[in-house]
């Protein structure tokens, strides 16, 4: 595949699975059966509105591959999330899940929709005729949705208790749960704490420290709230942070906790005592040490990778880099802790809740944490020791790792 600015989110995935794909000797045919999503369902969701007005919108669950296990991915709300963008979250789940060698498989749902002034009510009924529409293909050995952009536990306590008025009580159908309802200790921060376990992993192949590194986060939603506590917590000096109502930056570090005290009281990070606010856009380009994107997909891009100044990126979010950002930041030499690695603290512990599930029986959060660092410290060695071997990308070298297990399933199966 060429490499091109304006490639679709499903072919910048699949470009580097291509390039992955030639690095593991692939023939044509097992890349076309590996790339091509299994399944793919799109359901109309209509909503009465609290002011009277029937809306219709659409939802979608793609399923891309169930070799090494059920499918698992989130279910995001977002105006992006169209066929083309579920389908590339779809794909990267299952390369996700290889790398971090849990036995799942790879989805995604989502629904075009801005939820943002949506009422608690209207938030409920949304979910539920969503889950109406794909209750047939999700399932606890079947397919485990989870929470993702503007979806969170309660939408996974409501998605759950409609498939099960529909079905039959399992509370393993769906992850990232209220734990009053099963859901695992440690879920919550799992994927920002998984971000600064590989970070930290890094840190210590190249003998820095961490009161010594600069760290900026965008996005300070869920993902990007837990790598800051952690990152802060680790003794790394968050100097940014940024949400949608703006960016703040202080040299000599913010306070996170102080931060997020204004956050829960006003909405955003914006107004911070003592801290300069910047362009919200500028938090990319800032110099310093470690940039950690974990907002939206597609935020570094042809048009601002050359004015990234960190030289090392933690992917908090999915997709957050275009290829051919991605090959503009290689050329520079900056390291890149890709999405499938850096952010798979999420399904590690959503698989740890499903465990928990099915066994009917609650891990405690120290083993909890335990277990995901053994997980993921584990991924990152197995990526760094192929990026070492074959001179290559974080990135690729975790897409071949990923590739490679999902082909061996696949051939055992007789699939390939």
């Amino acid at each position: 595949m060429e490499l091109h600015a304006e490639m679709s989110p499903f072919d910048g995935v699949n470009y580097f699975f291509d390039r992955a794909a030639e690095m593991n000797g692939l023939s044509d045919s097992a890349r076309r059966v590996l790339s091509t999503p299994k399944r793919e369902v799109r359901v109309e969701v209509p909503l009465r509105r609290d002011d009277g007005d029937l809306y219709v919108f659409v939802g979608y669950r793609v399923q891309h591959d169930n070799s090494r296990g059920p499918y698992k991915g989130g279910i995001r709300y977002h105006p992006t999330a169209d066929l083309d963008e579920v389908r590339a979250l779809a794909s990267l789940m299952t390369w996700k899940t290889a790398v971090a060698d849990v036995p799942f498989g790879g989805a995604k749902g989502g629904i075009e929709v801005d939820v943002s002034d949506f009422s608690k009510r209207e938030l409920e009924q949304l979910t539920r005729r969503y889950t109406r529409g794909i209750a047939e293909i999700i399932g606890p050995t079947t397919d485990i949705p989870a929470p993702d952009m503007s979806t969170d536990a309660q939408v996974m306590a409501w998605l759950l208790d409609e498939y099960e008025e529909l079905k039959n009580h399992n509370p393993a159908v769906v992850t990232g749960k209220p734990i009053a309802l099963g859901g695992s200790p440690g879920r919550e921060a799992a994927t920002g704490t998984g971000c600064l376990i590989v970070l930290d992993e890094l840190m210590r192949d190249r003998g820095r420290e961490p009161d010594a590194t600069t760290v900026a986060i965008q996005g300070f939603g869920n993902v990007g709230r837990w790598a800051a506590i952690e990152a802060a917590g680790r003794g790394y000096r968050v100097v940014a942070l940024s949400d949608i109502g703006g960016a703040i930056h202080r040299d000599d570090g913010l306070d996170v906790q102080a931060v997020i005290a204004q956050v829960d009281e006003t909405g955003s990070v914006a107004g911070f005592p003592g801290a300069d606010e910047i362009d919200a856009g500028g938090i990319l380009e800032l110099d310093v040490d470690v940039l950690i994107p974990a907002a939206i997909g597609g935020v570094i891009d042809h048009q601002n990778a050359d004015r990234v100044r960190a030289s090392i990126i933690v992917e908090g979010a999915n997709n957050p880099t275009t290829p051919v950002a991605d090959a503009s930041l290689a050329e520079r030499g900056v390291t890149v802790i890709p999405d499938i690695l850096a952010n798979a603290g999420g399904v590690t512990v959503s698989y740890f809740e499903w465990v928990q599930n099915i066994q009917r029986f609650r891990w405690t959060e120290a083993r909890v944490l335990e277990e995901l660092g053994n997980v993921l410290t584990t991924a990152y060695r197995q990526v760094a020791a192929i990026s070492d071997e074959r001179d290559c990308s974080l990135r690729l070298a975790a897409f071949s790792l990923g590739v490679g297990r999902v082909t061996e399933a696949s051939r055992l199966r007789g699939s390939l």
